[in-house]
Parts: structure tokens; C-alpha cells; sequence
């Protein structure tokens, strides 16, 4: 597969609780750069990177991130500031708790009340597979196709595991087809990337594919040849030197305004 059909499936990642504003205007670049799906930041910084991107990329930040365990009420509300601040794609963290309790409708009404908070948006659900069974996965994947949601996404990079391939491969088979994968976490090499993508994935968060991208880049430019030395063309022979002739008058000198003339006020402009 080539690079490019690769990156134009990422979501640009940085999630790092220190991350600065520097750090996410760089992301910013990178992602518009290397023509990525979206970029994935913290709540705290989509309005100034949707300011900062405005049309050119699309702008995606997670809630009730990393633990789940927020009430409904206060994702559905994050959902909705971050939407008001410029966000046009949610990934959400399900309550786990619920999950661990069997409580499949809750799951359910939790996953829909986000749903319409974000009407017109893009929904990934994050089900953070490390940390559920194998039926639990299946469920998970029903409730997701029921809900509403655009997107079941693996991890959230913040707990015990990240992606598998397995992992990716069964949400794809077990989801219904208008539900799409996002794998996240772990996803370190080109090879990963690939066979998420092989595997049904239709999304990958992370940051290392632009990081492999700007790395191969710059062995790239290593690897070319250095630039010919110049010819150097031979000199010209002399001319014969002309007659001598009549001096030319000298030219007058120019008329300088005075020198009790003040300069003009104001501002300078550029």
C-alpha cells in the first residue's frame, strides 16, 4: 500500500496530558502536510487549533477520556462544547463499569444520548478491548451497531494494551457493515498500519506514521547526490582600448530639499 493511502487514513494523535500549544500547532502542520484524516487533540485545544486550521483539516477530540466513567449528562455536554468549539468528530470513551455489570442497555442509552449531542458529526465509540473479554467485545460490537455511532475504535492508548490484529479483525466481523473501525494504540510500523488497514480498519490513530513519513523524507534527502561543481567558463579576451575623447561635463549634483526642511510626521509604512 502506499504511504499516502496510509496517512490520508490517520487521525493525527496527541493526547499527552502536557501536551503544549506549540506541540499541537506542529501536529496541525504535520497532519495538513501529509493530507490526514483529521488531527485527535485534547478538549482543551480544539478551539485554537480549529482557529489555527480553520477549512484545511478536520479536527477531531476525545471525551470522557481516558476512563469512561464520567455520567452521560457530562459527556453528552462535552460533546456538545467541543462542537461548539470546532470539533466535527467525537471519540467517546464507554462506561466500562457498565460493561463489567452487564448493564447492555445503559451502555446503549449513554452511546445514543452522544449520538444526538452529535448529530451531523462523526461518533467513534472506544470500547478499550485490553480490558474486555472476548463476548464482552462481541456485545459491545452489537450495541455499537445499534446505537447510532459512526465509528468502533479499539483503545485508548492510555491503558494496559493498544490495537491487536485480532482485535481489529473481529470488530470488523462482528459489527454490523455501516459501522467502521478505528484501531488505536500500538500502531508502530508501516506493517501495522498495513495490516490494520487489511484488516478491516478503516481509521488508525497515531502519530508515528507522519513521524515514519518526515523520517523517510529526510534519508531521502540524504541519499541524493551532491550538486556538480559549477563550470567555470574561460575568460574573455581583452578588448582594445578606445581613443582617448573629449571629457564628458559633470552632471549636476541633485537638488536635496534644504536642510531646515523637517522630515514628515507620522507613521512609518511598510
Amino acid at each position: 500500500m502506499e504511504l499516502h493511502e496510509i496517512l490520508r487514513r490517520c487521525d493525527h494523535t496527541l493526547l499527552r496530558q502536557d501536551a503544549t500549544v506549540r506541540e499541537i500547532r506542529q501536529l496541525c502542520d504535520e497532519a495538513i502536510r501529509y493530507n490526514c484524516a483529521s488531527v485527535c487533540i485534547p478538549p482543551c485545544h480544539v478551539a485554537g487549533a480549529k482557529r489555527y486550521v480553520g477549512p484545511r483539516m478536520a479536527v477531531c477530540t476525545v471525551i470522557g477520556f481516558p476512563n469512561g466513567y464520567n455520567t452521560t449528562a457530562v459527556k453528552v455536554q462535552e460533546a456538545r462544547d467541543a462542537i461548539a468549539n470546532g470539533a466535527s468528530e467525537i471519540d467517546m470513551v464507554i462506561n466500562l463499569a457498565m460493561v463489567k455489570d452487564g448493564c447492555w442497555d445503559e451502555v446503549l442509552r449513554e452511546i445514543e444520548a452522544v449520538r444526538d449531542a452529535t448529530q451531523g458529526y462523526i461518533l467513534k465509540v472506544i470500547i478499550e478491548t485490553c480490558l474486555l473479554t472476548e463476548e464482552e467485545k462481541r456485545k459491545m460490537c452489537e450495541v455499537v451497531s445499534s446505537s447510532g455511532a459512526d465509528y468502533i475504535k479499539t483503545s485508548t492508548g492510555f491503558s494496559t494494551g493498544g490495537a491487536t490484529r485480532e482485535d481489529v479483525k473481529l470488530l470488523r466481523d462482528c459489527c454490523g457493515p455501516h459501522v467502521k473501525v478505528k484501531a488505536s494504540g500500538g500502531i508502530k510500523t508501516m506493517q501495522d498500519a498495513e495490516d490494520m488497514i487489511a484488516l478491516g480498519a478503516e481509521r488508525l490513530g497515531t502519530s508515528r506514521i507522519v513521524k515514519l513519513a518526515i523520517e523517510m523524507e529526510k534519508q531521502a534527502v540524504a541519499a541524493m547526490p551532491a550538486p556538480a561543481a559549477p563550470v567555470t567558463a574561460p575568460a574573455p579576451a581583452p578588448t582594445p582600448a578606445a581613443p582617448e575623447s573629449a571629457p564628458e561635463p559633470e552632471a549636476e549634483a541633485p537638488d536635496w530639499p534644504a536642510a531646515d526642511q523637517a522630515p514628515s510626521e507620522g507613521p512609518v509604512e511598510y
